[in-house]
C-alpha cells in the first residue's frame, strides 16, 4: 500500500507531500488543485508505463506543466502583505514525482533537455530516478538510481551493477530496466505501478459506448471508457461477489436489479425495476443511472489493482445515490488502495461516516490555495510525512 506521495513544482503543487491510507479523500474547493494531484498520479503511472516525457510533452512541456510562481517567497508575500516579485532561477528546473510504501519507495526527476538541434528538444528529460527499500530514500536503503544516461542496480544477490549510458534521457528505467535478476526491485516497482487503475469521467451521454451493444467477452476489468460494461457485470456475476453487485444496486434504487441480455453474441445491458412490466436497456437509463453502475462494475471487479484513483465520481449523481456510492466504495476497499477525489462535501462526509462504522482506515485531505499555490488544510510542516528527494 502507498503510504506517502509527494510532488514538487507541478501545476499549483509548488510542494506537496501527503499521507495516503487505505482510502483517501481529496476535497477541497474549485481551483485549489484537485486536478493536479489527479494528473500527478497519472504522470507516476505513466513512468511505469514509460510515456511519462510524452504525457508532459501533450500538456505542452515543462513550461507549462511547472509551477508558475517563484523559487521562494517571504512570509509576507505569502499573506498578501506584499506583491509577489518575479525572480531569476538559482536552481536547475525540476519536476519531481514520487511515492512510498510499505515495500518501495520511487522517484523521479524531470528537467529541460540538454541543447541540441533535434527537434524534439522540447520535451522533458528525466535527470534522476530511484527506487529504495521502505517509506524514506536512505543510502543504506537505495536499491536502483540513475543519473542521466548511467544507471546502478542491485541484482538478486543484492551487488551493485553499473552500467553507463544504459538508459535514454526520454526513457524511464523502470521500463528499460525492470529485470528479475538484473533489477528485482525494478521489476516490482513497474508491475506495482502497471497496476494502477484510473477512471476520470466516463461518459454516458447518449452517444457513449456505455449504452450500445457490444461484443460480449469476459472482463474483469472495466475499460476506461466503460465499453465492456454489459460484460465487466456479468463477470462479476459469475466469478466475482455477484451478492455485493446486487446489494448495492438495491441499495441505490430499491427493488431493481441489473441483467444482461445476450443478443447473438452481442451483450446488452439492463435494468429491472420494481412496477416496471419490463427492464430499461441502456440506451433508456439516466445518466446517473448508468453512471452507478458504471462504478459498480470498476468498483466490484474480481481484478482489484494495488490502487484504484476515481476522479469526481459524484458527477451526474442524485444526492440521494452519494450514500450508496459511499457503500459501494467501502466495500471495495476490502480488496483494493483507493483515493477518491471529489468537490462533493456529502459524498466526502458519506465516506467518511461509513467508515467509521466499518473501522476502515479513511484519511481526509482538503485542498487550499495560498498564494497561488496549492497546501493541505491545517498541515505544518511538522506534520508531513518524512520525505527527501534524490539530489541531481
Amino acid at each position: 500500500m502507498i503510504t506517502t506521495l509527494a510532488v514538487e513544482n507541478y501545476r499549483s503543487l509548488r510542494r506537496l507531500v501527503v499521507p495516503l491510507g487505505r482510502l483517501t479523500v481529496v476535497t477541497g474547493a474549485n481551483g485549489t488543485g484537485k486536478s493536479s494531484l489527479y494528473r500527478a498520479l497519472r504522470l507516476l503511472a505513466d513512468a511505469g508505463r514509460g510515456g511519462a516525457v510524452a504525457a508532459l510533452a501533450r500538456e505542452g512541456g515543462l513550461p507549462s506543466a511547472l509551477w508558475a510562481g517563484p523559487e521562494t517567497s517571504a512570509r509576507a508575500v505569502r499573506e498578501g502583505l506584499h506583491p509577489i516579485q518575479g525572480t531569476v532561477r538559482t536552481e536547475p528546473v525540476s519536476l519531481r514525482l514520487g511515492f512510498a510504501g510499505d515495500e518501495f519507495g520511487y522517484a523521479v526527476d524531470f528537467g529541460h533537455p540538454t541543447p541540441s538541434r533535434s527537434m524534439f528538444d522540447r520535451d522533458p528529460e528525466i535527470k534522476r530516478e530511484c527506487v529504495w527499500s521502505g517509506a524514506v530514500l536512505r543510502p543504506a536503503a537505495l536499491l536502483s538510481e540513475r543519473t542521466g544516461p548511467a544507471v546502478r542496480t542491485r541484482d538478486a544477490q543484492g551487488e551493485w551493477n553499473r552500467t553507463q549510458g544504459a538508459v535514454r534521457p526520454y526513457d524511464s528505467m523502470l521500463s528499460e530496466l525492470a529485470d528479475p535478476q538484473r533489477a528485482p526491485d525494478v521489476l516490482a516497482v513497474r508491475e506495482h505501478i502497471r497496476s494502477w487503475r484510473f477512471y476520470d469521467h466516463v461518459r454516458t451521454d447518449a452517444h457513449a459506448p456505455a449504452r450500445a451493444a457490444q461484443v460480449g467477452t469476459r472482463s474483469p476489468v472495466l475499460a476506461s471508457d466503460g465499453s465492456n460494461v454489459a460484460s465487466a457485470l456479468q463477470t462479476i456475476r459469475e466469478i466475482g461477489d455477484g451478492d455485493a453487485l446486487d446489494t448495492a444496486i438495491d441499495a441505490a434504487f430499491p427493488g431493481s436489479r441489473v441483467e444482461v441480455a445476450d443478443r447473438g453474441g452481442r451483450f446488452e445491458l439492463a435494468l429491472r425495476q420494481h412496477g416496471l412490466l419490463r427492464p430499461l436497456g441502456a440506451e433508456e437509463l439516466s445518466d446517473g443511472t448508468l453512471r452507478f453502475l458504471l462504478w459498480a462494475a470498476a468498483l466490484l471487479t474480481p481484478r482489484p489493482p494495488d490502487l484504484l484513483v476515481l476522479n469526481e465520481p459524484e458527477t451526474s449523481l442524485h444526492p440521494e445515490l452519494l450514500e450508496a456510492l459511499a457503500g459501494l466504495i467501502l466495500t471495495a476497499c476490502d480488496q483494493t488502495q483507493i483515493v477518491v477525489v471529489t468537490h462533493s462535501r456529502p459524498l466526502a462526509t458519506a465516506l467518511a461516516d461509513g467508515a467509521g462504522r466499518s473501522r476502515t482506515e479513511v484519511n481526509t485531505i482538503e485542498l487550499v490555495k495560498e498564494a497561488g499555490r496549492t497546501l493541505v488544510d491545517g498541515q505544518g510542516t511538522l506534520d508531513e510525512p518524512l520525505w527527501y528527494w534524490p539530489k541531481r
